[in-house]
């Protein structure tokens, strides 16, 4: 049995298995489902300019989300205080009840510096390399368009990254800072009118194939390559697959090592990945996001992957190169993911441990990457910020994880499904997302799985959602 797809806009696929003469196979038609792709303001190939200064984002990022934080500020704290700007705190004195809004900016020793290299270069005692950024000494300053004001009180820094714009209740004390009640951030804005399935349908997330030189057991993947394109499995089993309406792959496809034959190595890598790329796409959607090792530019947004390095998929109207970060709308549904680089980012500079707190804070401040550009790399935008949460997602997830965890919060009265799709090298686990329920359900293949036409293919590891 194979589950049918299309090549181009109106060719049927050659077929992937040889089937004897005179045997008869059996087609299933993959479920269909309405797509759409939301990551237009993602691109940036064609209007480059890396001349502008950085410091333009901040200044950008405050004038898109101080009307929404405002927003949130009046319906949390209605009329209790006014909302003043930070120059007006000198001309009231201290003591006065009322509500600023501004960046944060977190004061960290620990973070990287260039006086690091400027050591190595003098000779003095080089800075420690550390994995964490976040120690006693951090200081948390509020700056708006014209000055700034160090808080204190109620702000747990621990807890808050640089780049956050945020609404904050208390007074103006001595020593010229802010004592902190209570904050406040953008939250999500609320959903448009949406038409969901009202059957099961199903998207498989799934990341971290870290193709390479080295990899010396591809079976889970080619277990899970004939899982989604129907070579694997018994008729029943096979049906239910044919629920999978789309495949999304978030980031790290490949991982090359540096080294003299590299870029020979890179040519290798690049064409196994094309071929099971080639597969997919042959029988089901398919949306390839970039990610921290692949070949394209370094700086968020990722660009997607050029069309000539995969030649034989792009053959194919079902695969499809995004960007990271990507947004779509699939059955009705908004989903909103990255590679991982912003939640592993934001767990280095706080004292946040878990993916999924990490993603719900996200959804908290309103911004995909807050730490950008302190100590995540992006491309300097001049007064624009494509990373605002303005439409709010379904489903938020985050590749390249260490393990597989889920879960539903709710944030400004908005109910978003957490996922984190943790390495498929390391864990031979992907994500099945039902577009109807959001139930989760991690698959997991293994080399100790049966192979395909000795038996049906065993059910997914149920790891449950946390």
């Amino acid at each position: 049995m194979n589950l049918k797809g299309d090549q181009g806009s109106d060719h049927n696929p050659e077929e992937l298995l040889s089937v004897p003469q005179g045997m008869e196979v059996e087609q299933v038609e993959r479920a269909g489902v309405g797509y759409k792709n939301l990551s237009k303001k993602f691109a940036v190939w064609g209007r480059k300019d890396m001349s502008r200064q950085y410091c333009m984002i901040y200044a950008a990022r405050l004038e898109k989300m101080r009307p929404l934080v405002e927003a949130r500020a009046r319906e949390k704290w209605g009329s209790e205080a006014g909302i003043k700007h930070l120059h007006d705190l000198a001309r009231d004195g201290e003591g006065v009840r009322c509500v600023i809004i501004g960046t944060i900016y977190k004061k960290q020793e620990l973070k990287p510096s260039i006086l690091k290299e400027i050591s190595e270069e003098h000779q003095l005692m080089p800075q420690p390399v550390v994995k964490n950024y976040v120690s006693e000494s951090d200081e948390i300053v509020l700056e708006d368009e014209v000055q700034r004001i160090q808080l204190i009180g109620n702000i747990g820094i621990s807890k808050l990254v640089t780049g956050l714009v945020v609404a904050v209740l208390g007074k103006a004390c001595e020593g010229g800072k802010f004592d902190v009640e209570d904050m406040c951030f953008a939250g999500l804005p609320e959903p448009g009118p949406r038409e969901v399935p009202n059957q099961d349908r199903y998207v498989l997330l799934v990341s971290g194939l870290e193709l390479s030189k080295a990899t010396d057991n591809l079976l889970p993947m080619e277990l899970m390559v004939d899982y989604i394109t129907g070579h694997l499995g018994c008729p029943q089993e096979q049906t239910e697959v044919s629920s999978i309406c789309r495949v999304i792959i978030a980031g790290n496809s490949i991982h090359c090592t540096e080294g003299a034959k590299g870029e020979s190595e890179l040519v290798k890598v690049v064409r196994d990945l094309d071929d099971i790329l080639t597969q997919i796409a042959s029988s089901c959607p398919v949306d390839l996001m970039p990610g921290e090792h692949d070949p394209t530019n370094h700086l968020l947004p990722q660009q997607p992957l050029h069309p000539c390095v995969l030649p034989k998929a792009r053959c194919y109207s079902t695969m499809h190169g995004v960007t990271n970060p990507y947004e779509c709308e699939v059955g009705g549904r908004v989903l909103l993911g990255t590679s991982g680089q912003n939640v592993e980012n934001i767990m280095r500079c706080s004292a946040i441990e878990d993916p999924l707190e990490a993603m719900h804070k996200l959804c908290e401040w309103g911004h995909l990457t807050p730490t950008a550009p302190d100590t995540l790399s992006t491309y300097p935008y001049y007064k624009e910020e494509p990373f605002i949460i303005t439409q709010c997602p379904d489903v938020l997830f985050a590749g390249n994880q260490d393990a597989f965890s889920s879960r539903m919060v709710e944030v400004s009265g908005q109910r978003v499904k957490l996922v984190s799709v943790p390495r498929f090298n390391t864990t031979g686990t992907c994500v099945l997302v039902n577009l109807h329920t959001l139930e989760c359900q991690p698959l997991e293949f293994s080399a100790g799985m049966p192979a395909p036409g000795e038996a049906s293919v065993p059910e997914a590891v149920a790891e449950g959602e946390k």
